[in-house]
């Protein structure tokens, strides 16, 4: 059986449930993560039905004293990398590794917003680079325990460079339990990026579950966000149904609505949010097209304002 050398860069809920899931595929997949050198760890995943199963995972960490970083030593003919960390992170997090990995070895990124896929590209040297997004849900409920919340679609697509071999995207589509392979990614991800840039910012600044603006109060403010991105992805080159989009933040609000956020789990927490790589990334590209997306501005700055009483 085909059994590539696959890598995945962060351990965090999403990171380790696709571990999990690879694992179940009879793969043998490795972390690169930040912390004390160790080289196995055990991880356990809560399924929906209750039923636990654990992995033994293979650890390559990456230590920091200060400003040095120590970079680990990574398996040489690893041929996928997975950057499951928040999308702040994704850059300086895949410059510690880079120069380690071969050059044919396949990014993925698969993160919060967008941006990040452009800022990676000058570090790639001829490295093929894919982008996915995931409506799986998982939360950690402590390092190395794992609970499943909700099943959901994984799209990925090819962005630049090299395409995915064949035989290895054929194993992570049937790894990954409805995933697809959708050309051109980028309309989906910007599809993603609406429903993140109506939920996140307002649940978060309104300390509430996603079910919530289902309220009236909310819907002038998510149709103006809504219309603003389908402008300036418009400006892009990717086209998009308003209506339907706008059908389908209402439709994940409503299936989610028990459900907290990552961004209103993040401020609770007072952790830096991905604020510049949803509504952020729709403001920065309205710059560069002369447009205007005052509704996502006001919300990019209301969160940095919150951020602002915590971070320093």
């Amino acid at each position: 059986m085909y059994n590539p050398s696959i890598a995945i860069l962060g351990a965090g809920a999403i990171g380790q449930l696709i571990y999990h899931q690879l694992v179940n595929a009879q793969l043998s997949p490795y972390f690169i993560t930040r912390g004390k050198t160790q080289e196995k760890q055990v991880l356990t995943l809560t399924h929906l039905d209750g039923q636990e199963t654990q992995s033994t995972a293979a650890l390559h960490c990456i230590t920091s004293s200060g400003t040095h970083e120590s970079k680990c030593l990574l398996p040489g003919k690893t041929q996928l990398l997975i950057v499951c960390v928040k999308s702040y992170q994704v850059k300086d997090a895949l410059k510690a590794v880079i120069s380690q990995l071969p050059l044919s070895c396949h990014i993925l990124l698969l993160h919060n917003g967008l941006g990040p896929h452009l800022e990676v590209e000058p570090l790639l040297q001829g490295r093929g680079l894919s982008l996915a997004t995931t409506s799986q849900g998982a939360f950690r409920q402590g390092t190395w325990r794992l609970k499943q919340t909700g099943t959901g679609i994984t799209q990925i697509g090819h962005f630049s460079g090299p395409l995915m071999p064949s035989a290895l995207k054929q194993i992570l589509l049937g790894a990954i339990p409805s995933s697809e392979w959708c050309e051109p990614i980028l309309p989906f991800l910007w599809q993603k990026l609406a429903i993140n840039a109506a939920i996140n910012p307002l649940t978060a600044i309104e300390d509430c579950p996603n079910g919530a603006l289902a309220a009236p109060q909310y819907e002038q403010e998510i149709c103006d966000i809504v219309t603003e991105l389908v402008d300036v992805a418009m400006a892009t080159g990717v086209e998009l149904n308003e209506l339907a989009l706008t059908n389908r933040v209402y439709s994940v609000i409503e299936l989610t609505s028990a459900n907290f956020s990552s961004m209103h789990q993040d401020v609770a927490n007072k952790r830096r949010t991905e604020i510049d790589s949803i509504n952020g990334y729709i403001v920065e590209r309205a710059k560069e097209h002369g447009l205007t997306a005052k509704v996502n501005l006001s919300l990019l700055n209301r969160i940095k304002a919150i951020e602002a009483n915590y971070l320093v």
